[in-house]
């Protein structure tokens, strides 16, 4: 019979977890649905976690504090974020890409538009780590599609792990179509998580040109984790002109930019 004290251990780690999928903060109710507890379990855990410097209380929920506050926001919300300049650059993306063409796309919001706006395209062959991603051009125009396997995250049904990396190696694309976090002039390219920073290095190795697909929201912030030396990638396309350091950055390793 596991300890107590391993069991709140547990239930702490599936209340940061529910928090980080909520986008960062939530109500107390709201926990103690998803964990089939009662409110009071979830305050008394709520209180540990606060005395540990995780969490804080703000009026009527809880949210993260700034030592665990670099995660990735729910998919949802980095969906709706910036959603028109995503679906223009997929577009724009979409225009690129010919029928029959080969490429990997990442498990980013933006490469979720990207996948929708291919979804007439026909005889393409993919190579992709995003279940979601996968369903949507799985049956379509001749297309084959090939799902990279291993744990599924909760945040965005992609797949992570050795497995998913060994199965990547398998392959050479024409592009590989790259999410990113943050485009920064001293630190290059950023992602929120050091899995999928190493899901895109990999797919670069595997791909003819290496193409980051971002919004402008991304250009001139940081992320935690630096994804590869800038050099390694082809092009940027985004659709605002970044400032003359990104420029600088982006000349100086030979990247192409594309501003829609």
């Amino acid at each position: 019979m596991p300890k107590q004290d391993a069991i709140t251990n547990q239930r702490e780690q599936e209340i940061l977890r529910e928090i980080k999928l909520a986008g960062g903060s939530c109500r107390i109710g709201f926990l103690a649905r998803k964990l089939n507890v009662s409110d009071e379990t979830i305050r008394r855990n709520i209180k540990s976690l606060q005395t540990s410097g995780l969490v804080k209380k703000v009026h009527g929920g809880v949210s993260l504090s700034g030592l665990v506050s670099v995660v990735a926001p729910s998919f949802q919300r980095r969906m709706d974020k910036n959603a028109e300049a995503k679906k223009a650059l997929a577009a724009r993306v979409a225009e690129m890409i010919n029928d029959g063409d080969s490429l990997f796309l990442d498990t980013g919001s933006t490469m979720a538009y990207v996948a929708q706006a291919l979804q007439s395209h026909q005889n393409l062959y993919i190579v992709t780590h995003s279940a979601s991603i996968a369903q949507m051009l799985t049956g379509r125009n001749h297309n084959r599609v090939f799902l990279a396997g291993g744990e599924l995250r909760a945040l965005d049904g992609a797949a992570f792990g050795q497995d998913t990396l060994a199965y990547i190696k398998r392959f050479n694309v024409q592009y590989a179509l790259l999410s990113v976090a943050a485009i920064n002039a001293r630190s290059g390219f950023m992602l929120y998580d050091i899995q999928e920073a190493d899901i895109s290095c990999e797919a670069i190795k595997r791909a003819q040109m290496s193409i980051v697909v971002a919004d402008s929201t991304k250009l001139g912030i940081r992320a935690p984790i630096t994804i590869q030396a800038p050099a390694a990638l082809d092009m940027v396309m985004t659709n605002a002109p970044p400032d003359e350091r990104i420029t600088a950055m982006l000349e100086q390793n030979d990247i192409a930019l594309t501003v829609i």
